[in-house]
């Protein structure tokens, strides 16, 4: 994703744009054309700010911004390709997105009209719904205010089942932005509902995804932007002396979760019952939600159940909370004695069986919305809807530094598009910012112009575009060199491989840019629906936070210098980087200092691209330690010969090479899949490998190894690379020797009486003879005396040796056994055996401190017995488990090796009963 010309880049920019460039290196050396642009998302109102602040325009701070992070850029060694550089401010960028308009207008896709919008009082401007967080405006942090302005807006809604369903052809997309996006649509079916307004020749139309709770209905609400609230307000139907009162301290608490209201004077009729419901103006009711109404069940929501509360509504049941199938007698809803919960406590929203509802008592949820619906559409009162949050992007901002529209409004022609030889319409560079508001609005010449139709005076639209207008088309421009769509580059090219950005895009940028590749295809400039392909949520890089000891934030440098002098810092958790906290890293610092390499390296080293990394000044100086290692190891060892011949190697050296082409065919396999830090930790590991290559022996295996170290390490650490790549001459990408990625031996893992006790190399598919001869060869020593019992084998991979120990036990008779077999079966559900034992004075051989490190210590067979609730057991794991227990807790009665207590017959028979 591009970036916004802020001044400096920072360490998020770093991990982002490295990232992209790995990739885009890679795919160079594998042989791809690979498009690699930058660019940037150059209006906003920060601009605007600077200008106020610095006394300069936001084109000269915009521009001086963008010449600096251009160098620091540079200086990363990003292999963009500069010749296709954008600045989406230039007239020459947004000139396109103008004619886009234009094209939105003719094609039914963009529109004019007067909307409750969402009014940010500091910022003073307009906000999309998806740039209000928690009710506050996403740059300032002001709690948004509602206002009824004229605006323009863009038809994403006629989208929103294509841009919800298409979600899941997305397959290399992070599944967490998906739902966000999902959710943000938000699809829900439900029923428009036409309630009769008492006394009024008026309908007030709800939508409501649960019908089946009309009969738990006892009022009705409407949203304080209502269009009846209107009406209340002008006097045309009831006169309300407190509304006016009542509506501001609706809007004043509405981030508040205080549930409040004022109740209209008015009522509506009950669509099923003989009752009439009172009408409220509720601060939880949305306008942009369904029909900006609701009725409210208090027995069935919780925000319905609160507001009841607070206004001494009834409270009336509706869904059993008793099984499905049993009904409940009760007909008199809360002072029913058949209700399981009290109601006044307690909001009941699960499944169930209908009561209280007529015709509906006795239905299953589900099975009641469906009677509900049809029974609504029977009467003409109701109707299928399927409802989404999305809504229309409200598109104008009251700002300078932004695209103009290109509209002109005449008194005689009303609103004029401007001619498409007349663009582009560009800013005026004469403006003030002494004052609020928008400049435009205030300009004594730029926004009076003749009207294109009759020639008479007319005046522009003076707000401007959102800047996500300009953001959600930019990877299109790239596709051509005059940053233009061209139908058939874009074709060509998009959509884009790989993307990179963070998820707080999730529903802004990245919805936006899903449905701008939509509208663009309606009107013919391409064939896209899908604007990336793969996108990647890189994390945040974070760090530790410092206080001095009144509490002041520290930059991490400030911290160390106080730590130094003795001075008390206090240490704080790891957070995000951010300026109010201190907790940053200057990019160009780490530059400076260890250069670009390591600072590449450092970002892409330790964390998975869409995890967040931990910022470790040891970790860069041990990248830095690597680089500076590697580079030795070059110059020391620089291959004499690229066109080396290893075909023929054998012994230690064929190991050595079949493990670098191993390690080569790994991180391949990591780059085309993005895990670029275990690419890292493989061409560390060949770097080691190499550097343990006997020279003498091994020099053609080690260019080898050199030629193909170099060549991986520069997606990475390219300025490093692109030196040694000058001593030793360029080569293409490095591809394994399939021959050598086949093992013909494999190292198997041995154990005895289920602890590891060595480690055996192999042939591949061993006969078992061998193989269980072999293994216990291996573990002579360790056996002794003691005979093998069992032998289990698992091909390739391990070797299970069971052992009869010759032990000094106790003799017991066959009462002391069966006694014992009754304490581990008599209480099977006991969560500790070792409690039994203990008990019974069997566990004294132990000097250990605590019961718990006595099972600990035992085998793994016996630590079964100390699950919760085991109730039945494997023949042989039980047999096993009595073994292990004599031979480590030497319980003689508990050996069935011991010549006292052979396993007899009856034993065995006790044993199958107590399993069944």
């Amino acid at each position: 994703m591009f970036p916004y010309p802020s001044g400096k880049i920072h360490m998020g920019h770093l991990r982002n744009y490295a990232i992209g460039d790995v990739i885009a290196r890679y795919k160079r050396a594998r042989g791809f054309e690979v498009l690699h642009p930058i660019g940037w998302d150059a209006f906003g109102l920060p601009a605007e700010n600077a200008a106020r602040d610095n006394n300069i325009t936001p084109a000269a701070w915009t521009k001086e911004n963008i010449d600096n992070m251009r160098t620091q850029l540079k200086s990363i060694g990003l292999s963009y390709n500069w010749k296709r550089e954008l600045s989406t401010c230039e007239p020459g960028y947004y000139k396109h997105e103008q004619k886009f308009f234009l094209d939105f207008l003719k094609h039914g896709l963009a529109y004019r009209k007067e909307s409750w919008v969402n009014w940010d009082p500091v910022d003073q401007t307009v906000l999309a719904n998806e740039q209000v967080v928690d009710g506050r405006g996403w740059r300032s942090g002001a709690v948004v205010e509602k206002r009824k302005l004229s605006q323009w807006f863009l038809k994403i809604t006629d989208f929103a089942e294509d841009l919800l369903k298409c979600l899941q052809s997305l397959k290399n997309w992070p599944e967490k932005v998906k739902t966000m996006q999902e959710r943000w649509i938000g699809k829900s079916k439900g029923v428009t509902i036409e309630f009769e307004i008492v006394g009024l020749n008026k309908k007030l139309k709800i939508f409501t995804t649960s019908p089946h709770t009309l009969f738990g209905a006892s009022f009705c609400a409407v949203a304080a932007e209502h269009p009846i609230v209107q009406d209340l307000k002008n006097g045309s139907s009831v006169v309300i002396p407190v509304l006016d009162t009542g509506i501001q301290e609706i809007k004043s608490k509405r981030e508040n979760d205080e549930k409040i209201g004022v109740y209209t004077g008015l009522n509506v009729k009950h669509p099923f019952l003989d009752k009439e419901l009172p009408l409220y103006i509720a601060n939880f009711v949305l306008v942009e939600y369904g029909e900006g109404a609701i009725f409210g069940c208090p027995a069935h929501d919780q925000r319905d159940f609160e507001f009841a509360q607070k206004y001494n509504l009834p409270i009336i049941p509706v869904i059993s909370l008793a099984d499905l199938g049993a009904i409940p007698t009760c007909e008199a809803g809360i002072q029913g004695t058949e209700i399981q919960c009290p109601m006044t406590k307690e909001v009941h929203t699960d499944d169930g069986v209908m009561f209280n509802s007529e015709f509906l008592n006795g239905l299953t949820v589900s099975k009641a919305k469906e009677v509900t619906i049809k029974k609504l559409e029977e009467k003409g009162i109701g109707k299928k809807t399927i409802n989404y949050r999305l809504h229309d992007w409200g598109i104008s901002r009251q700002r300078y530094w932004g695209c103009p529209i290109p509209i002109i409004y005449c008194k005689d022609c009303g609103t004029v598009p401007v001619p498409e030889k007349d663009l582009p319409v560009v800013l005026p560079t004469d403006v003030e910012f002494t004052s609020g508001g928008n400049p435009l609005d205030k300009h004594p010449t730029w926004k009076f112009v003749d009207c294109p139709k009759c020639g008479k005076q007319a005046e522009r639209e003076t707000d401007t575009f959102d800047t996500f207008f300009e953001s959600s088309w930019y990877f299109a421009a790239f596709c051509n060199e005059n940053k233009s769509i061209d139908k058939d580059a874009c074709n060509r090219f998009m959509p884009v491989d790989y993307y990179i950005g963070g998820i707080e895009h999730a529903i802004l940028h990245l919805l936006y840019s899903r449905f701008f590749c939509r509208a663009l295809t309606k009107c013919g400039y391409f064939d896209i629906k899908e604007p990336f392909s793969t996108l990647t949520t890189q994390g945040m890089v974070c760090h530790v936070t410092y206080k001095d000891e009144n509490g002041k934030w520290l930059f991490p440098e400030e911290a160390k210098e106080l730590m130094t002098q003795g001075a008390k810092v206090q240490v704080g958790k790891v957070e995000k980087m951010s300026k109010s906290k201190k907790n940053t890293v200057d990019p160009n610092f780490i530059i400076e200092k260890y250069g670009a390499d390591t600072a590449r390296l450092f970002v892409l080293s330790d964390t998975p691209p869409e995890k967040d990394m931990e910022w470790s000044d040891y970790g860069v100086e041990g990248c830095s330690r690597y680089i500076n290692k590697l580079w030795r190891m070059v110059m020391q060892l620089r291959p004499v010969n690229i066109h080396y011949d290893n075909e023929n190697v054998t012994g230690k050296l064929l190991e050595y090479r079949k493990k670098i082409h191993k390690l080569l065919h790994g991180l391949t396999d990591d780059l085309e899949n993005c895990r670029l830090n275990c690419v890292v930790a493989k061409f560390r590991e060949m770097t080691n490998l190499i550097a343990e290559i006997d020279v003498k022996n091994g020099k053609p295996l080690i260019d080898e190894g050199i030629c193909i170290l170099i060549r991986v390490i520069e997606p990475f650490i390219p300025h490093l690379a692109e030196s040694l790549w000058q001593e030793i001459g360029g080569q293409p990408w490095p591809k394994a020797d399939e021959s050598l990625l086949v093992d013909d031996t494999v190292t198997i893992a041995v154990q005895i009486n289920g602890k590891l006790r060595t480690t055996i190399k192999v042939a591949i598919n061993l006969p078992q003879e061998e193989l269980k001869k072999i293994a216990i060869d291996s573990v002579s020593s360790k056996i002794g005396q003691s005979k093998v019992r069992t032998v289990y084998a698992v091909p390739n991979k391990i070797i299970k040796l069971g052992l009869i120990i010759e032990a000094d036990v106790h003799s017991a008779n066959v009462q002391d056994r069966d006694g014992a077999l009754d304490l581990l079966f008599k209480r099977k559900e006991n969560t500790n055996i070792t409690e039994v034992f203990a008990d019974q004075g069997y566990l004294n051989v132990f000097k250990t401190p605590s019961k718990r490190q006595h099972i600990i210590t035992a085998p793994l067979t016996l630590k079964q017995f100390e699950r919760p609730k085991m109730v039945s057991f494997q023949r042989v794991t039980l047999e096993s488990s009595l073994y292990y227990a004599a031979t480590y807790l030497k319980l003689s009665f508990l050996d069935p090796s011991s010549q006292a207590t052979r396993m007899t017959p009856s034993w065995m028979e006790r044993l199958d009963s107590r399993l069944e």
